[in-house]
């Protein structure tokens, strides 16, 4: 991927998000970006001041990608299969982009509420919530520890999926598990 003055930024992410889909944040050096588009490493720096900050704005590049996934499948639905869509779409990404997942949220070092807030995923998953609260299936007293009750199921889920004792699973069995445990997630946050 040559780069031929334009948007350098935009070329440094592209290169950090080709380099990371398979290998990680690792994978991701100023350097290898710089080599990839084709400029010098000094390059870069006018755009980012150093890997964290190029390893920050990847992974906002895929946290997009990744409620962009969660958004196609949760078109038209209720608010209950809408959170249930948002959930499985997660852990679909997950699943599908293992190297991309492991960038998304701690690539960079674990975000703080307020930083795990304002990302594209949690607020598909916050506006369901909102939805249910809407519908009146979710009490809005309960409103906000259903989101971490929510988030810490399908992102516990695809942790164990990819690293953990899920790993060895067939995918058919494993898809089974992730739906029922969307599924019961849903029951228990909405259960009186």
């Amino acid at each position: 991927m040559a780069y031929h003055h334009g948007d350098l930024a935009r070329a440094l992410v592209e290169a950090g998000l080709e380099a990371t889909r398979t290998g990680g944040p690792d994978a991701l050096t100023i350097r290898s970006a710089t080599r990839a588009v084709g400029v010098s490493p000094n390059a870069a720096y006018r755009h980012f001041p150093d890997r964290l900050a190029l390893l920050e704005a990847v992974s906002g590049a895929i946290q997009q990608r990744m409620a962009d996934a969660m958004a196609m499948t949760d078109r038209g639905l209720g608010p209950h299969e809408r959170l249930r869509a948002v959930g499985l779409g997660y852990i679909a990404f997950a699943l599908t982009e293992p190297g991309w997942f492991s960038v998304s949220f701690f690539g960079t070092g674990a975000p703080s509420g307020e930083k795990l807030a304002a990302t594209p995923p949690f607020r598909a998953l916050t506006t369901s919530l909102d939805l249910l609260v809407h519908s009146g299936a979710l009490p809005a007293d309960r409103r906000g520890s259903a989101q971490w009750a929510c988030w810490s199921a399908v992102h516990g889920f695809a942790e164990l999926a990819l690293r953990g004792p899920l790993q060895a699973i067939d995918r058919d069995e494993l898809w089974s598990h992730a739906e029922a445990t969307v599924d019961a997630i849903i029951r228990g946050i909405c259960a009186g």
